[in-house]
């Protein structure tokens, strides 16, 4: 799998529901979103996903990535929109892991802009 695909899928954990994201991390990945929301890991993820509005659309800009080995991580400036509301834009970090045949979403950071 590319780095192109690893960036469609890391849109995926923003446009999709939990069951993308069950399929594209593993069982105990974490996640690091502001208050009120904070630390989540595991399944507490997939309940959160299921209980949150999805994104209508998001856009990735000043895109970085970082691959040592097995391991992948993307950082990139993040605008978020729904429908009813402000864009959302943040500064976001994910690390992926290689389980052949794919990679695997490990951790997800996000930084709110001001």
């Amino acid at each position: 799998m590319s780095t192109e695909d690893v960036w469609e899928r890391e849109k995926g954990f923003w446009l999709n529901g939990p069951e993308f994201c069950e399929t594209h991390m593993i069982a105990d990945a974490q996640m690091v979103f502001p208050d009120p929301v904070g630390i989540l890991k595991g399944g507490e993820i997939l309940d959160g996903l299921r209980a949150a509005p999805r994104w209508d659309a998001v856009e990735m800009e000043d895109t970085a990535e970082l691959t040592v080995g097995d391991t992948l991580v993307l950082a990139y400036r993040a605008t978020g929109t729904r429908q009813a509301g402000h864009p959302y834009v943040a500064l976001c970090s994910s690390t992926y892991v290689f389980r052949d045949p794919a990679w695997k979403l490990v951790s997800h950071q996000q930084t709110p802009v001001a």
